[in-house]
């Protein structure tokens, strides 16, 4: 069987779309249910809802043969895997954001509220600026806003909610979308099926672009 994890959501949905288009279809996935884990012996296919943050620990402990995951998660937390393929779903971008009046003084340490704390490390450090690190799970936008930070770092997509609360972007980390990963073991002991995958992915990536 070809194990696969589908992150939960709208995105999840899309991607088991383009699996199934492979030729590795199971409709059990798509039907009302709280089950988890679906099969379909006929194409040799299982596949797993879990949380998006999570793919990459299913990918890398071989519990999945292969995930899809955004490319924050894959930078964030670098997990032991092969990243394959760029599907150019779920686009977004990682950004450092601040109150429309901050005036950057580049002689002190910089407060960064985030929950990319390894994202922020390694920008940061490229550019050699020294950052303390506030790390919050939620509502990232508060701490600026409260006084509590004088950045942040997180994903953008519209820059909606940035707005809403007096925030702009003022850089742009990196660009992000869902990206193929495959376990590092089974792309050596099941090469064919995951190339097949993989070969048809491209091929639909290639005929929307």
């Amino acid at each position: 069987m070809l194990n696969v994890a589908l992150p939960k959501g709208r995105l999840g949905e899309k991607v088991y779309a383009m699996f199934a288009s492979a030729g590795f279809e199971c409709p059990e996935v798509l039907m009302e249910s709280r089950k988890l884990v679906f099969e379909n012996e006929e194409t040799g296919v299982r596949y797993f809802w879990v949380k998006p943050s999570d793919v990459s620990v299913y990918v890398e402990r071989g519990a999945a043969d292969i995930g899809v995951a955004g490319k924050d998660i894959i930078d964030e937390y670098k997990r032991d895997v092969y990243e394959i393929l760029d599907l150019k779903k779920g686009k977004c971008r990682m950004c450092v954001a601040a109150k429309k009046d901050f005036v950057d003084n580049p002689g002190t340490t910089i407060r960064v509220a985030t929950k990319f704390r390894n994202i922020a490390r390694t920008y940061y450090s490229s550019i050699g600026r020294d950052i303390d690190i506030i790390h919050l799970n939620g509502s990232i936008e508060l701490a600026p806003v409260l006084g509590m930070s004088d950045v942040i770092v997180d994903i953008v997509e519209t820059g909606t909610t940035l707005k809403e609360n007096g925030l702009e972007v003022i850089e742009t980390i990196m660009p992000i979308s869902a990206r193929v990963i495959v376990n590092k073991a089974s792309f050596e002991f099941k090469k064919n099926d995951i190339i097949k995958v993989i070969n048809s992915l491209e091929k639909q990536i290639e005929e929307k672009n």
